[in-house]
């Protein structure tokens, strides 16, 4: 497939002067919800990776392949551009270019890579990070690695909420010397934190975790904040409704009962079953 159009749609997200949400997704299915509901961007996460995958929490026991795999499984499934989070690139330097090549194969339109040190290592009780060299040689790393140059490499640091915002504007500035395309900024902000970074820098700027009060997109465009995380309720909103539906089936409510249960043509649609039916009379004769 090809898969440069959609990073070029991400590109122009983050060439804008607007800051949208973008569609929280886990596999084919909603991804082609959220691209029928027009979101500009998806977002596949780590957590809702290893929750759907493995139905495992977000500890890092999601291994590079089984991540790439389901991003593919996603991107091939409709043409919406897909951010990931790479977690920390699953390794060392050399581990984050075998990480980007996986992903750029698996059809993303940008990546996440962070600076917290992971999975967490023996006996730490807090998230830390690694050095600032270190964070450096993996986005230099990532860089290198993309072929596709509409590929969007993205740093990722929650330095304002574990070394403060200093160590977070040092960081901010080195990371973007290294020819990074955006930066996201992970944990909760103030506005005079956002402030502050915003004006340390030039280029965009994306967030998750963002607490109610900066939950102004008037505002954060003014930051050059490009893409504002929501949260991944939509796994969640998911996994309470397979609850529901199956405890109910379990205590005898009968199928023609159940509620909340999506419509045969909401089916049809997500299922694109008007191509398959399209393509059946053109390849199959019938």
């Amino acid at each position: 497939m090809h898969w440069t159009d959609r990073r070029e749609r991400y590109r122009a997200v983050l060439a804008g002067d607007a800051c949208i949400h973008p569609g929280s997704v886990f596999d084919a299915v909603s991804a082609r919800i959220a691209e029928d509901l027009g979101f500009e961007v998806g977002m596949f996460a780590g957590s809702t990776g290893s929750s759907s995958v493995l139905g495992a929490p977000d500890l890092i026991v999601l291994t590079l392949t089984e991540f790439a795999a389901q991003a593919l499984r996603i991107n091939r499934a409709g043409k919406l551009p897909l951010m990931v989070d790479a977690d920390h690139g699953y390794g060392n330097a050399l581990n984050v270019m075998r990480t980007v090549q996986e992903l750029e194969t698996a059809g993303v339109a940008a990546m996440t890579i962070e600076d917290t040190a992971l999975p967490r290592g023996f006996a730490e009780s807090k998230p830390r990070l690694i050095s600032l060299d270190e964070g450096v040689g993996k986005l230099r790393a990532a860089v290198a690695a993309r072929e596709d140059t509409a590929l969007c490499i993205l740093g990722r640091t929650s330095a304002p909420s574990i070394t403060g915002i200093d160590d977070a504007i040092a960081r901010a500035r080195a990371y973007a010397k290294t020819g990074i395309d955006g930066l996201f900024i992970a944990g909760g902000l103030t506005r005079p934190q956002l402030d502050a970074l915003s004006a340390a820098i030039d280029i965009p700027l994306l967030l998750g975790g963002v607490p109610p009060d900066l939950l102004d997109r008037t505002y954060l465009a003014s930051r050059r904040v490009r893409i504002a995380l929501q949260g991944h309720q939509p796994f969640a909103a998911a996994v309470q409704a397979i609850h529901n539906t199956l405890k109910a089936l379990r205590e005898g409510t009968k199928p023609a009962e159940l509620q909340g249960i999506a419509s045969p043509e909401l089916m049809r649609r997500v299922l694109r079953e008007a191509d398959y039916a399209g393509w059946t009379r053109d390849f199959l004769g019938g």
